[in-house]
C-alpha cells in the first residue's frame, strides 16, 4: 500500500464508523477492522496487524501528535465489549453475529496487549 492508500483507508474507516451508527443492519464486511487488510475470519485478526495499523506513521495528522497510548485507548473505547454489544452487535444480522462478536473480542484483547506493551517502553 502506498502512503496515499493508507491515508485514504484511515479516512474511509472513520466514515464507516459514522455511517454504522445510523445503520439498522450490519454484517461482518461492514466493520472497519483496525487492520490494513480486511480479515475474512476472526482468526485473521492479530496483534501484529492491529499494531501496524494503530502505530502507522501515516495515522491521521490530527491524532499523530497524541501519544500512542491515547490512540490505543481511543480504539479500546470503540471496541469495548459492553459498548460494542449495545451499540453495534445488536444491529448485526444473526448469521454474522457470532463471527463479529469473536472478531471484536480479538480486537479488544489485541488492543489491551498493545497498550500494555506500549506502557513498558
Amino acid at each position: 500500500m502506498t502512503k496515499d492508500d493508507v491515508i485514504a483507508m484511515f479516512d474511509n474507516h472513520e466514515r464507516l464508523w459514522q455511517r454504522m451508527s445510523t445503520t439498522d443492519q450490519l454484517r461482518w464486511d461492514h466493520f472497519p477492522w483496525p487492520m490494513f487488510q480486511r480479515p475474512v475470519s476472526p482468526e485473521e485478526i492479530t496483534l501484529t496487524a492491529i499494531s501496524a495499523y494503530i502505530l502507522s506513521p501515516h495515522y491521521p495528522e490530527k491524532d499523530r501528535s497524541r501519544p500512542e497510548k491515547d490512540r490505543i485507548k481511543e480504539h479500546i473505547r470503540r471496541w469495548d465489549p459492553d459498548r460494542f454489544e449495545t451499540k453495534m452487535l445488536s444491529k448485526v444480522i444473526e448469521s454474522d453475529k457470532e463471527k463479529v462478536r469473536e472478531g471484536a473480542g480479538f480486537v479488544v484483547r489485541s488492543l489491551n496487549d498493545l497498550l500494555t506493551n506500549t506502557r513498558l517502553f
